[in-house]
């Protein structure tokens, strides 16, 4: 742990590319600033750090899950996850950011108190077991939705039975050898689709087995105009263009896929059919529900559907039975041996880390807060949080929440306010945090905060809107209370 003081002006949890990101910008705006980043792990990175599965990769181009003030200098835009964790490390060497971690290090409960306008903050010691705490003016939680200690993995009848090797991939054993043995890979989603090109290389065959199928559609993993921009201008303006691109096109085909579903339900068909001629594609490719219901499953340069080309890669859509010694017997009757069985079945949720928030003594009730603007929670003093984009890039909500907070921090500084709260209009109607259908989204969405029905109560999902609200708009339009920084603090 480095050798931080017991009070910051801004402590920031989670070290991953959100609060990496967090911090540089903080340093930018506020160089005299001190910040401190808690990290439960022993290592930065986050995501790109826990998850070591073959194949691991973004599903969002670079150009916008890069930060908008580091330009991405890879030549993939579909980028790898190791590639991914280097631009998110280097990025806090180049800034600086390092020395403000501190690793094995769980914010576990955060008490406000007005008295002192600050934060009083709880540090589980995941190396050790002690606890500690600090204080902090400003609290920023970017720590992400989904736990890091567990991964979904559902019930299924026999699982005992089995006699090979079970695997999820958040849990991913450095010494799993499937080379030349049957693997069977359960899931339909962004992780299953990655891993079964990448295990096909290796194993004797792979089949790809889900309940129901998800949109996959092939994209180019490398941007053919953002490589030539590279080579003739600055390395800042050639981002700035092949981002503001890249923001377009991922926002059009959004908006195509929910204004004219039918019609991209029958385009996605058409491309799938062309790449898979010999494949059933009405059975294995064609989901129950409209296009971007659920993320879109991009796959760089067809590498899943060129493995089912080749025989390397099979699916399988239908529901399981049970496990038996060999492998899966399935409803159909159909059998599917397996020495290795990857259960990518998803994730589980956790809200803004599991923190327990105290305000002057009372406990909050998460779900009984409100969303506001989509980066601060109602009846939380000097509080954000950073949850990205379903529908585009993480990191493209991530920097417009930065720029925000550091307006509002300015404001305060401006104004002389020693803290400030939204407070939750009574009139507005509660709606689901997230307003997706995802199975892991589904199954947690309850424990979760609440949106409002309409603006500044709504968590939008429209980068073009957030620019105008959080990078433009007013920080004090009434749905916030600003208190004057007392004077006993302001004396001391």
């Amino acid at each position: 742990m480095p050798n931080t003081p017991d009070h910051v002006d801004v402590l920031i949890i989670g070290a991953g590319l959100s609060g990496i990101g967090a911090a540089c910008h903080i340093r930018k705006k506020f160089p005299t600033r001190s910040i401190a980043i808690l990290e439960a792990r022993s290592a930065s990175g986050g995501t790109w750090d826990l998850f070591r599965y073959p194949g691991i990769r973004s599903d969002s181009d670079m150009f916008t899950l890069g930060y908008r003030f580091r330009p991405w200098s890879g030549d993939k835009a579909i980028a790898d996850g190791p590639s991914i964790l280097q631009y998110v490390r280097d990025t806090a060497d180049e800034y600086g950011i390092d020395n403000d971690i501190r690793y094995n290090s769980r914010a576990v409960r955060a008490e406000w108190f007005t008295t002192s306008q600050s934060w009083n903050v709880t540090v589980e010691h995941t190396d050790t077991g002690e606890t500690s705490s600090i204080t902090a003016g400003f609290v920023m939680s970017c720590s992400g939705y989904y736990r890091y200690d567990e991964g979904y993995t559902p019930e299924f009848a026999g699982v005992e039975d089995f006699e090979g090797t079970i695997v999820h991939p958040q849990h991913w054993p450095d010494d799993l050898d499937y080379t030349d043995k049957q693997v069977v890979i359960i899931g339909s989603g962004a992780t299953a689709v990655t891993l079964a090109p990448s295990m096909a290389a290796d194993a004797a065959h792979v089949t790809l087995l889900q309940r129901s199928p998800s949109y996959i559609i092939s994209v180019p993993a490398e941007d053919a105009l953002a490589n030539r921009l590279r080579r003739v201008l600055p390395a800042p303006i050639a981002y700035s263009v092949s981002r503001g691109k890249a923001i377009a096109v991922s926002t059009a085909l959004y908006q195509l896929c929910r204004r004219f579903p039918n019609f991209m339900r029958a385009r996605i068909r058409d491309m799938q059919i062309r790449q898979l001629p010999d494949v059933d594609v009405d059975t294995h490719f064609n989901p129950r529900y409209n296009p971007w219901d659920q993320r879109l499953c991009l796959v760089p340069n067809s590498d899943l559907f060129r493995a089912i080309r080749r025989g390397s890669v099979s699916m399988a859509t239908d529901t399981i039975s049970r496990f038996t010694p060999g492998g899966i017997d399935l409803e159909s009757g159909q059998k599917l041996s397996a020495d290795v069985i990857v259960t990518a079945t998803g994730l589980n949720l956790l809200a803004l880390g599991g923190l327990t928030f105290v305000v002057d003594g009372d406990e909050v009730i998460l779900p009984e807060t409100m969303t506001y603007k989509g980066l601060m929670l109602s009846g939380i003093p000097n509080f954000a949080y950073i949850v990205g984009y379903t529908n585009a890039s993480w990191t493209l909500k991530a920097d417009l929440v930065c720029d925000y907070v550091c307006r509002l921090l300015r404001h305060m500084d401006t104004g002389g306010y020693g803290s400030v709260v939204a407070r939750r209009d009574p009139s507005v109607k509660e709606e689901p945090f997230l307003d997706f259908a995802a199975g892991y989204v589904l199954r947690s969405v309850n424990t979760f905060p609440h949106q409002g029905s309409r603006a500044p109560w709504r968590l939008r999902m429209n980068y073009y809107r957030d620019v105008f609200t959080l990078r433009r708009g007013s920080v004090a339009d009434g749905a916030v209370e600003f208190a004057p920084k007392r004077a006993e603090l302001t004396d001391a």
